[in-house]
């Protein structure tokens, strides 16, 4: 028997347990549209790609599952690549399926052809950003490529991959073929040695001073509990990167925080002051590395030597930590020793050298480590003092922010937005971000439960993330509480999303946060060049300006609520969640910094001060 390749198409995605194919239509995908409108996959329209990327991306951050993309030639494919890469740099799996010209047209120009330097190669802009780009030359070749994507996407180290089909090939006549290419069953993730394994116990067993430092590769439910139970067991002090925000709840005993531009000053004289660092599955981003300065965050010596210092060198006040080490540690101490664990072997060294690395399963690994640990010493060891100290600092960035969150000042403090949302959320809701205030306010000091979740774009840090990808996270988990909290820069950049919402008739509340303006990037260029221009959202006479979010939600269909006194937020908050509802609630904000303890290399910059 003979269907369509598109027909086809469909079937294997159905095999394969795909729910949801999000994007838009256009002339060259109606074919795979069609043969998707009878199968139990659902598709989620979207009004423009970079929406239907990013909801793509949340989708699959929250259930687990690969996210499924569909595009249109050209211009299609090419608005969503803002989200492909946000996707692909935050080790996201997703399959982007693109449709293309005619073949046989090929190297004519035909209509959308992206035909500048090479002939129908638009395959080529997704290439930097993916792990693998696939162009189908043949129909024969469809059902061997998908799997292949699918399984490229998913394995290893997650990541973005690209389909790219000629139109006309989605309707020519193929044997149907569902079973024939299944995905592989049961592959393993490579595993950690005993040797290894038992080398980082020892390790871990003589440092005086050990820290582990986790990155957001850590989700799995038992690789979190082997986490925790390693660190109990030996009493180590912990720190996460922004994408580990969550992996541990704010409340355990033994979490610092973050460490980095937006880390606390406990956390840093942690991080100094370490003669052993565990890293599981993080980058050493330089947003949480402080510009890989060994003055500031880690002190491993930077793998292409020290970024040194201008006029932010440390003691002079500006975001500097005065260059103490760490406790028991002092300015003399030797370059702590990093054990670095990661699946990506690019990432082993990249930024720092490391004394043991290990390409691994971090989940493994954590195990494994673990019961080398107690098989050397099966007591519980314990560090005097250790956990009333990290308790007291906690407890003193919670409840300052929690303080400064009584402020009745209107606009509203950030502070304030973040008590309100903590008090009115119940635990297991998600939070899902743009960048700003709601990004690294919340990963600095909103008291995440446990059972909670934090979703934001690392990598990338994409403005316009948030709003769409909380969609992807309700169609992901119907029954949870999601909160997309957004800047009001991030909501213009992304309001489609809020159409998106009500037509999949999904509860997001979209929390904007509005300062008008840029504000992370007003308070930048004023405290770096004495004014801000460029940054801050005017009308014509050169008045604050701000679109009516709370109207443009309810004309989309969603409810809509502005916040004209304090007592507002909690009120609107309480009627979202009770009508489960799309909802938009425009909260105006004060433009006010987020507390910076760590170093950017950025700001020596503007004051002329250059690093090699």
């Amino acid at each position: 028997m003979t269907v369509t390749a598109a027909e086809a198409l469909v079937a294997q995605l159905e095999s394969y347990g795909v729910e949801y194919v999000f994007g838009t239509c256009g002339h060259t995908n109606i074919a795979l549209l069609d043969a998707l409108g009878p199968s139990p996959i659902h598709f989620v329209i979207a009004r423009h790609e970079q929406a239907a990327a990013h909801a793509a991306d949340g989708y699959a951050r929250a259930s687990g599952k690969p996210g499924v993309l569909l595009t249109h030639v050209g211009p299609g494919m090419m608005n969503a690549v803002t989200g492909v890469a946000t996707a692909a740099l935050d080790s996201i799996p997703l399959i982007v399926i693109s449709g293309d010209i005619p073949s046989y047209y090929s190297g004519r120009h035909p209509h959308q052809e992206v035909n500048l330097h090479a002939d129908a190669d638009q395959t080529a802009i997704y290439r930097p950003l993916t792990k693998r780009t696939w162009h189908v030359r043949r129909v024969q070749d469809l059902a061997r490529t998908t799997e292949r994507a699918f399984w490229t996407a998913t394995s290893g180290r997650p990541g973005a991959v690209l389909v790219n089909i000629p139109m006309d090939l989605l309707s020519r006549q193929v044997e149907e073929y569902a079973d024939t290419y299944p995905l592989p069953g049961g592959a393993a993730l490579p595993g950690l040695d005993r040797g290894t394994a038992e080398r980082i116990a020892r390790a871990l067993l003589d440092a005086e001073r050990p820290l582990i430092y986790f990155g957001g590769g850590l989700r799995e439910p038992a690789a979190r509990e082997a986490l925790a139970a390693l660190a109990e067991h030996l009493d180590i002090p912990l720190a996460h990167s922004l994408m580990g925000k969550g992996v541990l709840p704010d409340s355990h005993p033994l979490l610092l925080g973050m460490p980095g531009f937006w880390g606390l000053e406990t956390t840093h004289e942690y991080t100094r002051g370490a003669d052993v660092v565990l890293a599981l599955a993080t980058r050493f981003a330089e947003t949480d590395a402080s510009s890989w300065d060994p003055a500031y965050t880690w002190t491993f010596g930077a793998r292409h030597g020290s970024s040194g210092h201008g006029p932010g060198a440390p003691g002079d006040g500006h975001g500097s930590s005065g260059g103490r080490s760490g406790p028991a540690g002092d300015e003399h101490s030797p370059p702590s020793r990093l054990i670095q664990i990661d699946i990506d072997p690019a990432e082993i060294g990249r930024n720092y050298p490391v004394k043991i690395g290990a390409v691994a399963d971090v989940g493994d690994a954590v195990r494994a480590i673990g019961a080398a640990v107690r098989a050397a010493r099966p007591e519980p060891f314990a560090r005097e003092g250790l956990r009333e100290t990290v308790a007291a600092a906690r407890r003193a960035v919670f409840d300052t922010a929690r303080e400064d969150g009584r402020s009745d000042t209107f606009p509203l403090r950030p502070q304030r937005i973040l008590a309100d949302l903590r008090d009115a959320l119940p635990d297991d809701a998600v939070l899902v971000t743009d960048v700003g205030w709601n990004k690294n306010g919340v990963a600095q000091c909103y008291e995440l439960p446990e059972g909670g979740r934090f979703i934001t774009p690392g990598g990338a840090s994409t403005m316009g993330f948030g709003p769409a990808a909380a969609v992807g996270v309700q169609l992901a988990q119907p029954d949870r509480v999601v909160v997309a909290l957004i800047g009001d820069g991030g909501m213009s950049a992304q309001l489609p999303a809020v159409p998106m919402a009500v037509e999949q008739g999904l509860p997001v509340v979209f929390v904007v946060m509005n300062n008008r303006a840029h504000g992370t990037i007003a308070d930048l260029q004023a405290s770096s060049f004495g004014r801000s221009y460029g940054c801050e959202f005017t009308d014509a006479e050169g008045l604050p300006y701000s679109p009516d979010f709370a109207a443009f939600g309810r004309s989309c269909g969603a409810e809509g609520h502005t916040v004209t006194v304090p007592a507002d937020l909690s009120k609107a908050l309480a009627d979202a969640l009770a009508r489960r509802r799309p909802a938009v609630i425009d909260v105006p904000m004060v433009n006010e910094p987020v507390p910076t303890p760590g170093h950017w290399n950025i700001k020596d910059i503007y004051r002329g001060s250059f690093a090699d």
